[in-house]
């Protein structure tokens, strides 16, 4: 049972991320089809990785120096995995009028226009937001925003069907149960113990409408999700809760 479950963990950090798994870890599509529910775990190890990063960097550097370099880190850890969705999705969106030829542009691996403006802007908007946010409360919203984001993707599977025969998120899970989305919220909600309450409140808001709203357009104009819609809702529900965190109202 925890050897099964280990390999489902190790399926979506091998998935996922760049960084090794132990060599045992065999590959399979059952594993790799219920390695979904440790998608926000991942993201805590990755959001980690950018608070460890950001807080070694702010003993030598200026916070705006320390914040880059913690986005630079996880971009790395997880090959812009996600970002690579984002533009697509936004390219595909923004060139497709219909079902067929939104799904044919997002498979392109070529980026156009409408995703290199979205992808400048999204991470822009994440540097200012980081930066704006009290020198404390940065690396706690690393670790809270990457798991969060991560549990918003993970709620997309399992709330559509995958609306490919094939793709990169089709050998990695077609579809959640309820059990297993509960055990991935309770990876993507526990990074937020590490803020204040009514903060951390608003931030799930804002990542929680973002997850709608986008889950609505992926319905309406393409019948589900592909690999490139989840990878844009992590990054746009990310972005979203770096907003609520900064929120007058908190």
């Amino acid at each position: 049972m925890l050897r099964r479950e280990l390999e489902y963990f190790f399926g979506a950090l091998r998935f996922f991320t760049r960084l090794p798994v132990p060599g045992w870890v065999g590959h399979s599509a059952d594993a790799l089809n219920h390695s979904a529910r440790y998608f926000p775990l991942v993201g805590l190890i990755v959001g980690l990785i950018g608070a460890l990063v950001f807080a070694l960097a702010s003993f030598f550097w200026p916070k705006t120096l320390a914040v880059l370099l913690a986005m630079a880190a996880t971009i790395y850890v997880t090959g812009a995995f996600h970002e690579d969705g984002w533009a697509d999705m936004v390219d595909g969106f923004g060139g497709g009028w219909t079902r067929e030829r939104t799904l044919e542009i997002m498979k392109d691996s070529r980026i156009g226009s409408y995703g290199a403006i979205a992808l400048v802007l999204l991470l822009l908007g994440k540097f200012m937001a980081l930066v704006e946010l009290d020198m404390l409360l940065v690396a706690p919203a690393l670790i809270a925003g990457h798991a969060l984001s991560r549990l918003c993707a993970t709620s997309v599977m399992h709330f559509l069907d995958y609306a490919r025969d094939e793709g990169k998120a089709k050998p990695l899970a077609t579809h959640i149960s309820a059990g297993e989305l509960a055990l991935a919220s309770a990876f993507g909600l526990v990074g937020l113990l590490l803020l204040p309450p009514q903060a951390a409140a608003f931030g799930v808001l804002f990542a929680a409408a973002a997850t709608a709203l986008l889950t609505r357009k992926f319905s309406r104009r393409l019948g589900g999700y592909t690999g490139d819609c989840l990878g844009a809702t992590q990054q746009l529900a990310e972005f979203a809760f770096y907003l609520g965190l900064l929120c007058r109202f908190t």
